[in-house]
C-alpha cells in the first residue's frame, strides 16, 4: 500500500484516467438516444438526493446553508438537464441544405474536472451531466476539504449512469486528492480537456498544463442601485442574494454602489432586511477579520454566517442579522471592504452621479472581478444599456439576485457553475459553460461555387526565370569588370 499521499494521489489519477479512457471509447459509439437516457437518469437521481447531498456538503465543509445548497443541487441537476435535454451532441447535429454543409459532433474524450469547496456537490453533478451529454468521460479531483460529499455525489451519478446503460468507468475520481495528484491528472497524456473551477492558482495550473482548458476568474461583483430603481425591491434582492448560501457563489454581490438620491432609502432598506451597518470601531474590527494579512482574504470567514463572523470580530449584532455592511470610500486590495469576501459582508459606496457610479464599479472590478458579473437595479432601460456597455464584465444581471441569476437560476442564462470571464478576465470564453463547449464539430462542406484558375501569361517556369535572371546578373558583372580593366590599362599607358 502506498503511504506517501502525493504518490497515492498520482497513482489514483493515472488509474482513473486509464479506466475512463477505455470506457469513453465504448461510449463514443452510443447513439443520441442512449446518451440522453443516461443523462436523464443521472439528473433524476441527483435531484432526488439534492437535500441529502446538501447536508453532507455543509457538514463536511462547514460552509453555507443546507436549504440553499439544496437549491444549488437542484439547479445543477434538474436545471442543467432541462437546459441541455433537447440539444443534439452526437453524430450529425446540423445540416444546411442551402449552404450544402453538414456538421458532425465528436467528443473531446477524457475530461479532467476540478471542483471547489464552495459548491462541491452541485459542481460534481453539473460537470458530470454536461460531460456525459457531450459523450465524454470525466475524472474529478475534489477539493481536499470536500472529498466525501463530492465523491458521494459522483457515486450517485455513476450508479444512475450504469443503470441506464453507460459503460463502467465513465465517471472517475481521485479519492485522496493532493496538488501533485491534481497536476498529474491535468497533465496526463490521455486527458484532452480541463474544466477548472477554483482559485487563481488552480486555473493558472490548468492553463499551464498544455491542454485546452476552461477556467474561470474571481468575482468581485458590484451592485449599482440607480435613482430610478425600485429601491425596496433592489435592497431585498441584494440581501437575499448576499446571504444565499452565505455568499459562496462567485457571482454574489460584494459591494453596493448607490446613487446619492436614494441612499437614505437604501440604508433604511438594509435594516428592514436584516443587514447591519457597521461604523467606526466596529468597522475597523471587521476589517481585521476580513483581511488579517494585508491584501489577503481570511479563509476562516468564507461561507460562514454573518453572526458568527461578527463574533469573530468581537462585534455585537442581533441574532437575526443576515449581512454585515460598512460604508467605504477607498478602493483597492488594501481596503478589505472592496475585495471579494465570499461571505455575507458588503461594502457600501455612494455615487453622486451616473458617471461616478460607472467609475466606482470599474475600479471595484479592477480589484479582482474583471470579466465576471455586475448587478444593476434600475427602471431606465437606456441607462441599463449604457451602463452595461461600459462595464468590463461578461454578465449584467438586471433587477435580480446576482448570485443565482448569473448561474441561470432567476434569468434566461444557461444554468452553469463554471462561468467564463472572457478576454476581460483572461478566459477563452465569456459563456456559462455547458455541453456545447465540450464537443468538437467537424464540417462537411460541398462545393457551391465554380472558380476558374487563370493560366499564367508567360509560360516560363520559375527555374527558367531564375536562371535567366542569374545569367543577366553575371553578364552585368562581366561587363563592369571588363570596363574597369580597360580603364586601368588606358591609365597606365597615359602615364
Amino acid at each position: 500500500m502506498i503511504k506517501d499521499q502525493d504518490l497515492l494521489s498520482i497513482q489514483e489519477a493515472r488509474d482513473a484516467v486509464k479506466e475512463a479512457s477505455i470506457a469513453q471509447k465504448k461510449f463514443a459509439s452510443f447513439s443520441q438516444e442512449q446518451v440522453d437516457r443516461i443523462i436523464e437518469s443521472i439528473a433524476k437521481d441527483a435531484n432526488e438526493q439534492a437535500e441529502n447531498l446538501a447536508i453532507l456538503a455543509v457538514t463536511e465543509t462547514q460552509m453555507g446553508v443546507i436549504e440553499h445548497k439544496k437549491i444549488k443541487n437542484e439547479l445543477a441537476s434538474k436545471g442543467v438537464y432541462e437546459s441541455i435535454r433537447y440539444e443534439r451532441t452526437v453524430g450529425i447535429v446540423y445540416e444546411d441544405a442551402t449552404a450544402q454543409q453538414v456538421e458532425i459532433a465528436y467528443p473531446f474524450g477524457v475530461i479532467a474536472a476540478v471542483s471547489p469547496v464552495t459548491n462541491p456537490t452541485a459542481t460534481a453533478i453539473y460537470k458530470t451531466l454536461i460531460a456525459m451529454k457531450a459523450q465524454n468521460a470525466i475524472v474529478f479531483s475534489p477539493h481536499p476539504t470536500a472529498v466525501n460529499c463530492t465523491i458521494e455525489a459522483l457515486k450517485i451519478c455513476n450508479e444512475a449512469a450504469i443503470r441506464a446503460g453507460a459503460p463502467e468507468g465513465l465517471i472517475q475520481w481521485i479519492a485522496h486528492p493532493t496538488i501533485k495528484g491534481t497536476e498529474a491528472l491535468m497533465q496526463h497524456k490521455d486527458v484532452q480537456l480541463i474544466l477548472a473551477t477554483g482559485g487563481a492558482g488552480l486555473v493558472k495550473a490548468a492553463y499551464s498544463s498544455g491542454k485546452p482548458a476552461y477556467g474561470v476568474g474571481p468575482g468581485n461583483v458590484p451592485a449599482y442601485i440607480d435613482r430610478t430603481a425600485n429601491v425596496a425591491r433592489a435592497v431585498q434582492q441584494i440581501i437575499d442574494s448576499k446571504s444565499f448560501d452565505n455568499s459562496t457563489i462567485c457571482a454574489t454581490e460584494q459591494a453596493i454602489v448607490v446613487h446619492q438620491d436614494v441612499k437614505d432609502q437604501v440604508i433604511a432598506g438594509l435594516a428592514e432586511n436584516g443587514a447591519v451597518l457597521l461604523r467606526d470601531e466596529d468597522k475597523e474590527k471587521l476589517e481585521k477579520i476580513i483581511s488579517p494579512v494585508s491584501r489577503t482574504l481570511n479563509s476562516k470567514i468564507v461561507g460562514k454566517p454573518a453572526t458568527l463572523i461578527a463574533r469573530m470580530a468581537n462585534v455585537e449584532v442581533a441574532s437575526h442579522t443576515r449581512v454585515l455592511v460598512a460604508e467605504e470610500h477607498q478602493i483597492g486590495k488594501d481596503f478589505p471592504f472592496s475585495i471579494e469576501k465570499l461571505s455575507p459582508i458588503l461594502g457600501l459606496y455612494t455615487a453622486n452621479s451616473h458617471d461616478e457610479a460607472v467609475t466606482i464599479c470599474r475600479k471595484l472590478l479592477d480589484v479582482g472581478g474583471r470579466g465576471h458579473s455586475l448587478a444593476i437595479h434600475a427602471q431606465d432601460e437606456q441607462l441599463v444599456k449604457e451602463f452595461a456597455t461600459q462595464m468590463p464584465v461578461s454578465r449584467i444581471l438586471v433587477n435580480t439576485l446576482a448570485s443565482v441569476g448569473a448561474a441561470g437560476g432567476t434569468t434566461s442564462l444557461t444554468p452553469a457553475f463554471t462561468l467564463g470571464c472572457g478576454a476581460y478576465g483572461g478566459n477563452i470564453t465569456s459563456d456559462n459553460i455547458s455541453a456545447r463547449h465540450l464537443i468538437n464539430i467537424k464540417r462537411v462542406a460541398y462545393g457551391i461555387r465554380e472558380l476558374t484558375i487563370p493560366k499564367p501569361r508567360h509560360p516560363k517556369n520559375v527555374q527558367e526565370t531564375f536562371a535567366s535572371d542569374h545569367v543577366n546578373e553575371e553578364a552585368q558583372i562581366d561587363k563592369a569588370m571588363i570596363q574597369r580593366i580597360v580603364q586601368e590599362i588606358v591609365t597606365k599607358l597615359s602615364v
